[in-house]
């Protein structure tokens, strides 16, 4: 049986909190927050002991941590529970300075601990099916990747503020899916980008509305979408085109009813929140986690992907203001 602590009780604490419930293997033996009142509602929900972080790093009876706080306070965290030999499994982004997360690849090298990076979008059983096909050779050799990601509506400008931007907050996750179905590294991305959606978006020095090209050294090319705004709920398309045929993952709907009349098909808008259209890689990624513990397997999406992600996060922000292609830091 694993031991897990938790730090941080917010939305994402809560959802991996629940997902290690359903895993015969691991038991969620305590939880951290900053602030008293959700952490005591966790603690009850799940029958968790409420421990100070120190206090869970020191634990004996803690194997392995999630990291679910705000991404400031995931260098530090990631230093004490390598030190103290915990387990990581660690939120998105790792760190927003490229700089910052080599030095937590050093210390999760150094210790020897396991490391997962939470990219849940790997575990999506659509996505993933996609990539195992790939794998096998259905499509023949993939040639051009399209990646579309839109969220319902943007952020308070407050986040934004403090955000990294959009490139590493938002489209992060499709770096790492890129990097994910093209299965080799991209070697140059050029973005473009506006504040189309909220003008004190771009007034905070960031933009809402993106696209960005990313091409490897064979000139295998993804593309990719990104908008703070999508008018009919949350918009996550994949399409792989390849020298043998086609693959395409849609969106989830609310419901797979379809009504026909005289006005033509109607379908039910996307799902509307990222917690919904995302369950069950949520649960997933906990369970491939757990699973790898439990076998002494290293998990994957390990740290050096989060490093390889925000790489292409800053080349993309890079290209952005200078308007040129940007070569790839090998890392």
């Amino acid at each position: 049986m694993i031991g897990f602590g938790l730090l941080g009780c917010g939305r994402i604490g809560q959802v991996h909190a629940r997902s290690l419930a359903a895993c015969p293997d691991a038991r969620l033996v305590a939880v951290a927050d900053a602030f008293e009142d959700p952490a005591r509602a966790l603690a009850a929900k799940t029958g968790a002991a409420i421990r100070s972080i120190d206090a869970i790093l020191k634990a004996d009876d803690i194997d392995a941590v999630i990291i679910g706080t705000p991404t400031t306070t995931h260098y530090d965290l990631i230093h004490r529970a390598a030190k103290a030999g915990k387990a990581v499994f660690c939120e998105k982004p790792v760190d927003l300075s490229s700089d910052r997360v080599r030095e937590c690849v050093d210390a999760v090298t150094s210790a020897g601990v396991p490391f997962l990076t939470a990219f849940n979008r790997r575990f999506d059983p659509n996505f993933a099916n996609i990539r195992s096909r790939i794998v096998a050779g259905e499509i023949g050799d993939v040639e051009l990747v399209t990646i579309l990601s839109r969220d319902p509506a943007p952020p308070p400008v407050s986040y934004i503020k403090t955000s990294g931007g959009l490139f590493r907050d938002m489209m992060i996750h499709d770096l790492d899916m890129a990097r994910f179905i093209l299965g080799e590294e991209p070697v140059q991305v050029f973005a473009v980008g506006a504040a189309l959606v909220d003008p004190a978006i771009g007034d905070a020095g960031d933009v809402d509305t993106a696209a960005v090209t990313l091409t490897t050294a064979r000139g295998r090319i993804c593309q990719i979408s990104n908008s703070r705004r999508a008018s009919y709920g949350y918009d996550q398309r994949l399409e792989v085109h390849g020298s043998k045929g086609m693959l395409r993952a849609e969106n989830h709907l609310e419901n797979t009813v379809e009504a026909a009349t005289a006005s033509g098909f109607a379908k039910a808008p996307a799902q509307h929140f990222f917690l919904e259209r995302y369950a069950a890689a949520y649960s997933a990624e906990i369970a491939h986690f757990v699973d790898c513990l439990t076998k002494g397997m290293p998990p994957s999406p390990g740290i050096e992907d989060g490093l390889r992600a925000q790489l292409l996060a800053d080349a993309a922000a890079q290209s952005l203001g200078t308007g040129q292609p940007v070569r790839v830091d090998s890392g």
